[in-house]
């Protein structure tokens, strides 16, 4: 299970012309690899993401999600991969307010059409894994902003994706929760053998991960720096 992004190349309308987004971007993420992608605003981050999700198509280059060559299929088949492939850890978890944790998670489930009992043994375990056996009742209202991304993480994670797109996970949070949720996110994408994209503007959870590569005027610098070459 992995991630491709073969030569893609994304532009934008802008007036008479077309902005450049990603220029001949490649990158390649394995089961169980934790990548970061860095950068300043407006380099071709969020693009970068958006493309690994299917979430909108460039205009030439090829995306390749779990063997499956995401150009290739109709709108309908996209959002399939998208539920049951591709997890999403938002910059801000968007929970909805009125769900228990347990239920954000087993809302993923209900849309996968899996069976409750299973659904809810899963949902159980993973927020378990995240830190939160014990709160699975409580709403958003009642959870700290660490909290809610850990939710955030579990239900990314409840449809058992092959991969992980990640948002600054860390933007609202102190370094101390910070360090705390980039770590669940390796420990996880190891785990459930995920390929793991984080864009971030926190240079200081890179130890962290597995490879860094930074994205400059829609460019990616390639071939990264591992993090035990750093240790």
């Amino acid at each position: 299970m992995s991630l491709t992004l073969d030569t893609v190349r994304l532009t934008y309308p802008d007036g008479d012309r077309r902005l450049l987004a990603l220029d001949d971007v490649s990158l390649h993420v394995g089961a169980g690899q934790f990548v970061a992608v860095t950068g300043p605003s407006g380099s071709g981050k969020s693009s970068l993401l958006a493309v690994a999700g299917a979430l909108i198509a460039p205009d030439s280059g090829r995306v390749v999600v779990k063997g499956v060559e995401v150009g290739g299929l109709d709108t309908r088949a996209r959002d399939r991969l998208r539920l049951d492939s591709i997890g999403f850890v938002f910059q801000q978890p968007n929970l909805l307010p009125s769900l228990s944790a347990l239920d954000q998670l087993l809302l993923v489930a209900e849309l996968r059409g899996v069976d409750h009992g299973p659904a809810r043994q899963r949902a159980l375990g993973l927020l378990d894994q995240v830190g939160l056996a014990g709160k699975e009742h409580r709403r958003p209202a009642k959870l700290s902003g660490g909290e809610r991304q850990r939710v955030n993480i579990a239900r990314a994670v409840m449809g058992d994706p092959a991969v992980l797109l990640v948002d600054e996970p860390t933007s609202a949070l102190d370094q101390e929760r910070g360090t705390a949720i980039v770590t669940l996110l390796r420990d996880i994408t190891r785990e459930w053998s995920l390929a793991t994209v984080m864009v971030t503007h926190d240079l200081q959870q890179l130890h962290l991960v597995d490879r860094d590569v930074q994205m400059l005027d829609g460019r990616l610098d390639e071939p990264g720096v591992l993090a035990s070459a750093r240790e």
